[in-house]
């Protein structure tokens, strides 16, 4: 049998091939959050504020869905090619839609049902919290399609087939920004939706990438051709997928609650301070995509060398691809440092948020670089299917912010709370690389 051409020739160059097109396709779904922040910004505060309570969630579908659940999914994929089972890898894609459905419909109802006590236990009073309401319910009904698009993706970045993910993902994000200015604002007799409109944009878009997806899955032109018919379902399968995957998902849902808990502590301080910190947090989450764009590529070809023995290639992948994610978010903590109006005047003119804005981009910016480190190592861990350690950093990180924000509660000023998120942010890095270091990949 021929090897897979991701198990031989250069870490770097190969690297660096893998991760242009998930970057560019991602750097798109950037330019989607911006337009996206641009229209509630033209909205009013109330929606931008509205915005800052709902947005850790809507992430947290993709983080779970995409980097935690997808990462399983791939890293599942990858090793069973690299031993050379390809039975074995269609089998588990059948598996993998069963995770995806059922993920789906779950997170689709917690937020359908639960969002209005979410929201209000995060601080939303009064028009933010009936605008995050009406957001969040249209939003998420469609969680399922969320859930279905990142599996399907999943499953053809665990073949190492990177280019029909991103060129699906420009398309969509194409039509999710133009039909959320549309039904968003309005244009022409189209009457403006508001917050809600945005939503159905952003719901439309994602069916969309999933019919591509399932077109391409079942057409047998990919390495992995998806057939429902003659597969069984069984539990160390399902198991394959998850011990990795279920692992994983900690990890995000740290990384939101981490954001929620300084939410909540902004929230005390203003309507102008939520919605400033909701316009600085939501670069931060935008750096995930980042470097979810480098770590999503080293996850098949760290897979496909475990599977095939090949360990100390493995660590390599892993190492080029968390300091190559770092040294992006460099460049992006200095700029946002040196010029943070390069964001944030995109979103508002109100004088008050901001300050905030600027403020927070320059506390948090310095400590960019460890946060894309740790999160790229984080992925690279499920290609090796490690993920304990890389959890564990993410756990620490969580644990100072909840300690750190306990201590300083109801004393603290804004700044003071950055300060805090990016320290927790530098200890996740440092953590995550340590973790690496200490991990046998056998």
């Amino acid at each position: 049998m021929t090897p897979h051409p991701l198990l031989q020739g250069p870490i770097l160059p190969t690297l660096i091939r893998l991760s242009a097109p998930n970057v560019l396709a991602l750097s798109m779904s950037v330019a989607v959050s911006i337009v996206e922040t641009y229209t509630m910004g033209r909205l009013g505060t109330v929606q931008l504020a509205a915005m800052a309570l709902v947005f850790p969630f809507v992430m947290l579908t993709q983080m779970l869905s995409s980097g935690a659940m997808g990462g399983g999914v791939s890293s599942s994929i990858a090793r069973a090619l690299g031993a050379g089972q390809s039975g074995r890898a269609h089998e588990l894609a059948v598996h993998a839609l069963c995770i995806g459905l059922l993920g789906g419909v779950v997170y689709s109802a917690t937020f359908v049902l639960g969002g209005p006590w979410i929201y209000s236990a995060l601080g939303g009073r009064g028009e933010v919290l009936a605008e995050a309401i009406a957001y969040g319910r249209v939003l998420f009904s469609g969680a399922v399609l969320v859930w279905l698009m990142n599996t399907m993706a999943a499953l053809l970045r665990g073949t190492g087939n990177m280019r029909v993910p991103a060129a699906t993902i420009l398309l969509t994000a194409g039509l999710q920004v133009s039909l959320g200015l549309v039904l968003g604002l309005g244009w022409g007799p189209i009457p403006g939706l508001g917050m809600p409109g945005v939503a159905l944009a952003h719901i439309s878009a994602t069916a969309l990438g999933v019919a591509i997806y399932w077109l391409v899955l079942r057409s047998g032109r990919v390495r992995l051709k998806v057939r429902l018919r003659g597969v069984r379902l069984v539990r160390p399968l399902f198991a394959d997928i998850l011990r990795v995957g279920a692992l994983a998902c900690l990890s995000p849902l740290q990384s939101v609650l981490a954001a929620l808990v300084l939410t909540g502590l902004v929230a005390r301080l203003g309507v102008e301070a939520l919605a400033g910190y909701g316009i600085g947090l939501r670069l931060e989450f935008m750096l995930v995509p980042i470097a979810f764009g480098v770590g999503v590529a080293s996850v098949p070809m760290v897979g496909l060398a475990v599977g095939a023995g090949q360990v100390v290639r493995a660590k390599r992948v892993a190492w080029t691809a968390g300091l190559l994610s770092g040294l992006n978010l460099l460049v992006v903590g200095l700029l946002v440092v040196i010029w943070p109006e390069l964001w944030t005047s995109w979103f508002s003119s109100d004088p008050g948020v901001l300050a905030v804005a600027n403020r927070y981009l320059r506390i948090a910016g310095l400590a960019y670089p460890m946060f894309g480190l740790g999160l790229t190592l984080y992925l690279a861990s499920q290609g090796a299917g490690k993920v304990l350690g890389p959890v564990l950093a993410g756990t620490l990180r969580l644990l100072i912010i909840l300690l750190g924000g306990w201590f300083i509660a109801g004393k603290a000023d804004a700044g003071d709370l950055f300060a805090l998120s990016s320290f927790a942010m530098l200890a996740y890095g440092l953590a995550s690389a340590a973790a690496l270091r200490a991990t046998h990949w056998r």
